[in-house]
């Protein structure tokens, strides 16, 4: 077993770490000078539904950060120096601490739909969409609903700008991050001054006086240093890393997987599907029209994104892949999990292009793009309709993509162009199978790379090799086109006109199950 250093060796491995707080696992991934993975680790958690709110604990967290980068020293096979290392995590969400960094009320993920009065008033003030994810729209929520922690509230940040914090002392978060909690200036440089004008009035007219610039944390862009590992934060860490190590900014998840898939120049996208799912579409030009159902985020450097996100992705399925193994179990069969998930996923290419009528709604929260807001998950089909296991396979493989799909119909008009569009998260462990179907729902080819499966902390680990070794006035695109990206493995799948007109089919029974949605939520079933 190796260990983390800092300190020049005179000979061995150089490093860059990259550390994810996932909605499912908390993963650590370090990477060399040449930006392949040397070493992994990683601890499972989920969040709790408490009191009406979707959250994860802080305890957890802080331990699942040390099991993550534990699990990864003891897969290393020799000493590496940790040149550079960052944070990324959940975007969006309140977190909301008094002067000395107390917490004040649990977390509240992006899995809530708990905002949709502040949403709608701060999104008709600004005449910019605020999704009721973003923390901004959890603030003024705590202020129309009078809530008792607000007198004692001094910051508001992210679970990676926390984490960040503790570990560095440095309160900031990178621009990317920063987009998910308040709107950010056209020039990508600060958060949107005139916007912080209109919200503090706001506010004040509902009874809360608020300096936002001092609750909300310092922006810093892709490619600057962010503090180091302080002897407190490596204490934190179990001294597993040694202090003075530089840190890159924190950023948030839908910044890495642009970073882990070359997608940060403007006309590129990339779908992360786990257990929420997200296309983010870096754009040439701002949006014509206001869409209360897409979000509007950027770039780790800047640049506008049109990102349309779901709340719900894998979470209903892992559900049902676990009530599989349970069935296996009772056979004395096991089987890892990778394996299940492998079987099942290709089992799909066996069912019918429409799911013959199957239909699965995997709502487990409620979703902003179809304007619901508390979860039903449910699985319906015609009398007639064949229930096989390939066609509930496909139809909940279908199903992850389909809100998707009506987020990006709804920018049609706007001519947003797509020149690569990148797949990545464990949807698409399984080669040739998600892979296959997200290219029939946005009707476009879809890449994915050899460590699709890896995702954020990969583009994390990036992001410090970026901060470590970008030349003057290097891009973060020229650094990911020219040294990263040149000449690795990918596969790219086109959409077959059979999948196109299977899913579109598939769709017609998925927008009339969304209404039926919608009825359940209102009879409280």
């Amino acid at each position: 077993m190796g260990k983390l250093l800092y300190h020049d060796l005179e000979t061995g491995t150089k490093g860059y770490l990259g550390i994810e707080l996932g909605s499912t696992r908390i993963k650590a991934i370090l990477i060399d000078e040449t930006y392949h993975v040397i070493a992994s680790g990683s601890y499972q958690w989920e969040s709790s539904f408490e009191n009406g709110i979707w959250t994860y604990s802080m305890e957890e967290a802080e331990a699942g950060l040390k099991a993550a980068v534990r699990d990864l020293t003891e897969n290393l096979r020799e000493d590496v120096q940790v040149c550079c290392m960052g944070l990324s995590g959940m975007m969006h969400g309140y977190l909301a601490f008094d002067r000395d960094w107390r917490l004040l009320v649990p977390f509240r993920t992006w899995q809530n739909t708990v905002t949709r009065q502040a949403a709608e008033e701060l999104t008709e003030c600004l005449q910019f969409n605020i999704p009721q994810r973003l923390s901004i729209a959890h603030l003024l929520q705590a202020v129309l609903n009078g809530e008792e922690h607000l007198p004692a509230l001094s910051h508001m940040t992210t679970l990676a700008g926390y984490f960040h914090y503790l570990l560095t002392g440095v309160n900031a978060v990178c621009v990317d991050e920063a987009s998910g909690m308040f709107p950010i200036a056209a020039d990508g440089e600060d958060y949107d001054s005139e916007m912080i004008e209109k919200t503090e009035r706001l506010l004040r007219s509902k009874g809360y006086t608020a300096n936002l610039k001092e609750l909300l944390p310092r922006i810093m862009h892709a490619g600057c240093f962010a503090g180091t590992l302080s002897e407190a934060g490596s204490r934190l860490l179990d001294g597993l890393i040694p202090s003075g190590v530089p840190f890159a900014p924190a950023t948030g998840d839908g910044g890495t997987g642009m970073v882990a898939t070359n997608s940060v120049a403007p006309r590129t996208g990339n779908v992360s599907a786990g257990t929420s799912i997200f296309a983010d579409i870096v754009l040439e030009k701002p949006l014509k029209k206001l869409y209360p159902e897409i979000d509007i985020v950027t770039t780790p450097t800047g640049l506008p994104v049109a990102e349309i996100h779901g709340n719900n992705c894998t979470n209903d399925m892992n559900m049902y892949v676990r009530m599989f193994s349970q069935l296996l179990e009772l056979f004395g069969t096991e089987v890892s999990e990778n394996e299940l998930f492998t079987k099942l996923y290709e089992s799909s290419l066996d069912g019918d292009g429409d799911c013959d009528g199957v239909c699965v709604v995997n709502y487990l929260a409620g979703e902003c793009i179809t304007h619901i807001d508390d979860g039903r998950p449910f699985v319906i089909r015609r009398p007639e309709s064949k229930l096989t296991l390939p066609n509930f396979i496909k139809s909940h493989l279908y199903g992850l993509f389909a809100t998707m799909r009506i987020g990006l119909d709804l920018i049609e008009e706007e001519d947003v162009r797509i020149d690569s569009l990148m797949g990545h998260g464990g949807v698409f462990k399984t080669k040739g199978v998600g892979q296959r179907y997200l290219a029939a729902a946005f009707r476009a080819a879809v890449t994915c790379m050899e460590h699709a499966g890896d995702g954020g902390p990969y583009g994390m680990a990036l992001l410090c090799a970026f901060t470590v070794q970008q030349e003057r006035d290097e891009t973060l695109e020229h650094f990911l086109d020219e040294k990263v990206f040149r000449g690795r493995e990918s596969s790219t799948i086109h959409p077959k006109e059979e999948d196109v007109k299977g899913f579109n089919a598939f769709m017609e029974q998925y927008y009339k199950c969304i209404r039926l949605e919608a009825a359940i939520q209102a009879a409280d079933i």
